[in-house]
């Protein structure tokens, strides 16, 4: 089999997980790991991999053989190089980190129909004292007849030595909700705080995390919920929020299980659904459609020959993978066609008024699925998809909200010169370093659809509902007004969502329900939301549920009113109103209006950056020249005040 890589953006060398400090501050012991490398994930750094225009293949034969797997690692004490020729890297902390070898593919281990992976990894701790072999007088010794000795106490042959002859293995678990790896006498997963016994997969983000599985935070929720469920059965269904599901979705998962469980897994799904089921939303006060896979003629308006191919292709093998992050088994193929046809029919249905709004519960997610390449978890493009399906029933203009915090640039890159379709993200950018590395202002489209791609791209992490609510004000809103879409369809990541590992934001559902409610004034109510990213089962059957709620007719919890941004939040807003108001001059007065009220707050975090700093380094503070560093510092801030004194004078 052949495969064509194409031009590939920078891969990061960090996953997805803890930094270094973080890492430090885990644990009282730190330890290395080895683990054979394997597809690399979508990282909240910047990662774009190499496009394939097949999947990548296991084996030759598409039958790898697999042991027992387990969670847990191999963890030594000893510190062992990383060796691109095996595969093998070294890993530092009680959970893992990934490191790019090389932007070529390789074949998770299994090229020449070999598997390595032992099945059941484990913790092993090294015994120190065997990486020596000293002689029996040396502990008599005194400081300085072993300085004397130049520290040599090698007297014996330690050729056969092994460093792993002595070890202990130590279990571990990895968190059901964030998929981080704990050590087995931990209750708790030290990252996100859920039980180990978590039943978060029964009762969503209603199951105390607390606490074990039978445990619910909240019982009257469910009362109320079933009450609910059964005063809503007599209501007509073009008066109901439809919601798109079928379990054959949650057949798509990664055969082998690599370092840690990857994060785009089949337990999404199930964390939203027990979290409506515990409501009593759904089943109850939502009406389900029948699934269906969509149609080779249906995927063609949306992507070309060699996506649908190579995804075809895919349910052919055990194990494959489009790019190190995105997996495939036999079951791959169908779960994308079925959250697609789902989608399709979703849209047709509730522009065609025989439902109210819907919500598309679907894996795999799609925004990252361009014309011909599958990448960043997605398949085939589940908005794309649904935008086509509501313009051939009718609606002339289709707008396509994306807040997943990672840029959709496939859905960017197959609308990008049409003029029916408003395309507006609102992401993670960096500057390029954040996966995907696509979504500046400056891309606004091309081809004679310019302006209809509208990106705000947020230069850092820890974007809240503020920053997002200002944004929905004075650019998505106007500019969507403006457009005047016959339907609205929301890419609904949930990454940028309080706590999830990938995104690092710190949207909460309040900030959700509300960006859904401002959107429900659009095209009549006809609105759509697609399940795209998010990895935080807590944070996303939360926020899942607060939107759906919002298409049932219930009021956010509360509304954020008069919102302050951020510094940075601001600038972003500001630079991009400045180039869009060249395709939308409704942004005009609004551009101005912030300069005037905004500008010298936006403004004065930039001199400060500006400022430089002379910075001693830290043996100047601390060494001998300690008392000249102290009475150089005092100086300067003499002279400082003298300026300052001086100025208030003029």
């Amino acid at each position: 089999m052949k495969y064509v890589k194409s031009v590939s953006p920078k891969v990061s060398q960090k996953e997805f997980g803890l930094n270094s400090k973080q890492r430090a501050n885990t644990g009282v012991i730190t330890v290395k790991t080895i683990k054979q490398q394997g597809p690399l994930r979508k990282n909240p750094a910047n990662r774009k991999s190499a496009h394939l225009t097949s999947p990548l293949v296991t084996q030759n034969n598409c039958t790898p053989k697999f042991e027992n797997q387990s969670n847990e690692l191999k963890l030594k004490s000893d510190s062992t190089p990383f060796s691109a020729q095996s595969g093998m890297i070294v890993l530092e902390g009680g959970h893992t980190d990934h490191k790019s070898v090389s932007s070529t593919m390789q074949v998770n281990g299994l090229g020449n129909g070999v598997s390595e992976n032992n099945g059941r990894d484990q913790v092993v701790v090294t015994d120190v004292t065997a990486g020596k072999k000293y002689s029996g007088t040396h502990e008599d010794m005194t400081l300085e007849e072993m300085y004397a000795k130049d520290g040599d106490f090698d007297d014996e042959d330690d050729s056969d030595w092994d460093p792993l002859e002595n070890h202990i293995a130590v279990p571990t678990w990895f968190c059901v909700n964030c998929t981080l790896v704990n050590l087995d006498g931990a209750i708790y997963c030290h990252i996100c705080g859920e039980h180990k016994e978590s039943g978060i997969l029964r009762h969503g983000f209603l199951a105390s995390s607390l606490h074990e599985a039978d445990s619910v935070t909240n019982k009257s929720l469910e009362r109320n919920g079933k009450s609910e469920a059964s005063c809503s059965q007599s209501m007509a269904p073009h008066k109901l929020t439809a919601v798109g599901f079928d379990e054959r979705m949650l057949l798509h998962s990664e055969v082998e299980m690599k370092s840690h469980p990857h994060p785009e897994r089949p337990d999404r799904l199930r964390a939203i659904a027990a979290s409506l089921a515990t409501a009593g939303i759904f089943p109850g006060r939502c009406r389900s459609i029948p699934a269906r896979e969509i149609t080779r003629e249906e995927l063609l308006k949306v992507h070309s020959d060699e996506n649908i191919n190579s995804v075809q292709l895919s349910s052919q093998c055990v194990a494959s993978y489009f790019t190190p992050d995105t997996y495939a088994n036999k079951d791959s193929a169908l779960a994308a066609r079925l959250a697609a046809g789902l989608c399709a029919d979703l849209a047709s249905a509730i522009y065609s008024g025989r439902a109210k709004n819907g919500f598309a519960l679907v894996r795999p997610p799609g925004h990252h699925a361009g014309v011909k390449h599958a990448m960043g978890f997605c398949l085939h493009n589940n908005a794309a998809v649904a935008a086509s399906a509501a313009q051939a029933a009718g609606a002339k203009k289709v707008l396509i909200l994306d807040w997943d915090v990672h840029h959709g640039n496939g859905t960017q890159e197959i609308y990008e010169q049409n003029k029916t379709v408003l395309y507006v993200s609102l992401h993670r950018h960096e500057g390029g370093n954040f996966y995907p590395g696509t979504g500046a202002a400056h891309e606004f489209g091309s081809m004679g659809g310019e302006g209809y791609c509208v990106n705000v791209p947020w230069s850092r992490g820890g974007v809240g509902d503020n920053d997002y609510i200002f944004a929905f004000e004075h650019i998505v809103l106007p500019i969507a007004r403006e457009f005047a879409p016959d339907f609205t369809i929301i890419s609904a990541g949930f990454d940028a969502a309080r706590g999830d590992p990938l995104g690092c934001c710190d949207v909460t559902p309040v900030g959700y329900a509300q960006m859904t409610k401002m959107l429900t004034s659009l095209s009549k109510g006809k609105l759509l939301v697609i399940l795209e990213g998010g990895y935080n089962l807590r944070s996303i059957s939360s926020s899942a549920t607060a939107v759906i709620k919002v298409l049932l007719g219930e009021k956010p919890e509360s509304m954020l009113e008069n919102v302050v941004p951020s510094k940075s939040g601001l600038r972003t807003v500001l630079d991009v109103l400045e180039i869009q108001n060249n395709f939308w001059p409704i942004l005009g007065p609004i551009f101005s209006d912030l300069q005037s009220r905004w500008g010298s707050y936006a403004i004065q975090e930039i001199k400060k950056k500006n400022k430089r700093r002379f910075v001693v380094p830290l043996w100047w503070k601390l060494g001998r020249k300690k008392f000249l560093h102290h009475t150089l510092s005092e100086q300067l801030r003499l002279n400082a005040r003298k300026r300052i004194k001086s100025s208030l004078w003029l």
